[in-house]
């Protein structure tokens, strides 16, 4: 019987390449009628980045990404609060990828259709509904635009990893209503400019109510012959309670003016902020959103994953990297249980109460906190940090969520691999 998902996000098809990986067959069905590159750039932390390499798609990432280096924390004065390297330069045995999140996506689409065939994926086919049939499930599919009915799919499992708006989420929780926002707006951008701190350094200045991250995610050269990067940034703000945030939508474009006079001073000597702001190709305008952590996601023969199960704020760098470890375990599940409900409750076993850690970890400004102390400790700046933040507090900051989120060193070196490798 075949493993049915919905959903041909990061999660969705990293399963399909790992359900594919161990002989499990499996279709992926995608609501809409084209497959394109959305979003802007996220990072790719070690432990995920060593499943995508189990899955043979490590030259892959590296022809579509950047190995990032370090991670560097700043006051809202730009002064140096903290930095560590990451990835390989940390000691893991894998990288840290700084990606446009769109290529990841699309990568991953065209591994799936080599190695599953070209009809792996079906799109234009939301699962409508799904119910217990004999020892497996039945998807209803619907064509989401004009609400014409697309016949039913037999299938073993139905997991659904159809994002943070999921459709089974709304119907295993009709009530839960909208995402929880925390008060927070981003504004996402890309911009052509010169490469800072090296040129593979994701940097973070503020604190959480104003706040600027930034990070190349390509190489190019500028219009006079230098070495530049494409960056990608974000800039965070916190609004009124009764600001009128709409649904989110990674196409919904930003206004520079809504924000830019908040970050007009931050000329830093490492990054001119108001330049990049001003230079951007263009500016995208996104709530910062999760929901409260569910207490089942399996029932029966169907289950949920990544954003459809635990979406999170971008804090941390966790989205994308706990979606791929859902894939992993769950393949890992059905391998050892069998296609049917006991695998679906092993993985939820193993993931739900993990990834809900994360969630209000990330509420909570997950390793980003160091900057709010600081801000707490210092509004004006400083002349040394250390007469603001212990070295111990700093180290443990990091450290600990490291640990929170199942990528500290010596742990993710150590253990073994979560799928088996065939054979």
């Amino acid at each position: 019987m075949t493993v049915l998902i919905a959903g041909a996000g990061v999660a969705g098809l990293t399963l399909a390449l790992s359900l594919h990986q161990v002989g499990i067959p499996v279709r992926v069905f995608e609501s809409v009628r084209e497959i394109r590159p959305l979003g802007v750039g996220i990072n790719l932390q070690p432990h995920a980045v060593r499943e995508l390499d189990e899955l043979g798609l490590l030259d892959r990432l590296d022809a579509i990404g950047l190995r990032t280096r370090e991670v560097a924390y700043f006051s809202s004065h730009g002064q140096p609060v903290w930095s560590e390297p990451r990835g390989m330069t940390a000691g893991y045995a894998w990288p840290q990828f700084s990606i446009h999140r769109g290529k990841l996506q699309m990568m991953l689409l065209d591994a799936v259709r080599e190695r599953l065939g070209p009809d792996a994926v079906r799109c234009g086919a939301a699962v409508a509904a799904w119910r217990d049939a004999g020892e497996g499930v039945e998807i209803d599919l619907v064509d989401r635009t004009s609400g014409a009915g697309l016949g039913s799919v037999p299938g073993s499992v139905f997991i659904a990893a159809d994002g943070i708006h999921s459709s089974a989420r709304a119907t295993l929780y009709p009530d839960e209503g909208l995402p929880v926002w925390g008060g927070i707006v981003m504004w996402r951008g890309i911009t052509r400019g010169p490469r800072f701190l090296g040129g593979r350094t994701m940097a973070m200045a503020g604190c959480k109510p104003r706040k600027f991250v930034c990070y190349p995610i390509e190489d190019i050269t500028l219009d006079d012959g230098s070495e530049g990067s494409l960056i990608n940034w974000i800039a965070d703000l916190r609004l009124p309670a009764d600001y009128l945030w709409r649904r989110e939508d990674w196409n919904r474009p930003g206004d520079r003016a809504d924000f830019l006079p908040k970050f007009e001073s931050w000329h830093f000597d490492w990054l001119d902020v108001p330049a990049v702001i001003r230079d951007a190709s263009e500016i995208f305008e996104y709530p910062m959103v999760d929901r409260d952590p569910l207490p089942r996601w399996t029932h029966g023969a169907m289950t949920l994953m990544g954003d459809a199960a635990h979406p999170m704020y971008p804090i941390g760098s966790n989205g994308a990297s706990q979606a791929i470890l859902d894939a992993r375990v769950l393949t890992r599940e059905l391998l050892v249980h069998g296609t049917g409900p006991a695998a679906l409750a092993a993985y939820e076993d193993e993931r739900r109460e993990a990834t809900a850690k994360i969630v209000l970890a990330n509420r909570a400004d997950g390793p980003d906190r160091i900057l709010d102390i600081v801000e707490e400790r210092a509004p004006d700046g400083f002349a040394s940090i250390d007469d603001v933040l212990t070295r111990e507090e700093r180290i443990e900051a990091a450290a600990g969520y490291k640990q929170l989120a199942g990528f500290s060193v010596e742990a993710l070196n150590a253990r073994p691999p979560i799928v088996p490798a065939a054979g």
